[in-house]
């Protein structure tokens, strides 16, 4: 006698819901909300603490910087050396706030707190003695009378006097209202290099 094999069933048997496809998507989930707070938090942590105390970058606005910075140009901003190293010196190219300015301006430092600073006929004068710029200038602009820099302040023009909005129109600057100094230029890649 031969033996009869018993059907086979084509109706899968019920399946109970398997509690580890939910669960392993919850891992899955859990491990990627890690992930998340693990690195990209603390990158955006490490980036603003950059932003607000060391570095920032900011675009020259307008032409009254050249011919030492252009329009468009990007500079980094270096936030350190005037918060604990030194206050600005002549010559350097601050970034600063100005009230009713709407956004933060580019210039340069002439006058230091203490100094008697005037502009006539495209001169600068501090303390009564001409100013040797070690900076290229484009001359222009109104004169501005002697004016003693108050303790604290500085006094800052554009390279391009004809064009430039600067201490002359809104007087001497808070050292507060400095939000850095301007030090490198990283854009266009042909202009690349420190801001002298």
């Amino acid at each position: 006698m031969e033996s009869v094999p018993e059907p086979i069933s084509e109706t899968p048997e019920p399946q109970e819901d398997k509690p580890g496809l939910a669960s392993s998507a919850g891992r899955f989930l859990l491990r990627v909300l890690r992930e998340v707070v693990g690195t990209v938090l603390p990158a955006v942590l490490i980036a603003l603490l950059i932003n607000l105390f060391l570095a920032q970058a900011t675009v020259v606005q307008g032409q009254s910087m050249e011919p030492s910075l252009h329009n468009d140009e990007r500079v980094i901003v270096e936030k350190v050396t005037y918060r604990l190293i030194r206050g600005p010196r002549r010559g350097d190219v601050v970034i600063i706030e100005v009230a009713g300015q709407p956004e933060p301006l580019i210039k340069r430092v002439v006058g230091l707190p203490g100094e008697t600073v005037a502009v006539q006929g495209g001169q600068v004068f501090i303390n009564g003695q001409p100013l040797e710029e070690e900076w290229a200038v484009q001359e222009g602009g109104p004169d501005y009378p002697p004016t003693r820099v108050p303790p604290l302040h500085i006094f800052v023009l554009g390279d391009n006097r004809g064009h430039s909005n600067d201490s002359r129109s809104f007087g001497p600057v808070l050292v507060d209202q400095v939000l850095g100094r301007a030090w490198l230029v990283y854009w266009p890649l042909e202009e690349v290099g420190p801001v002298h």
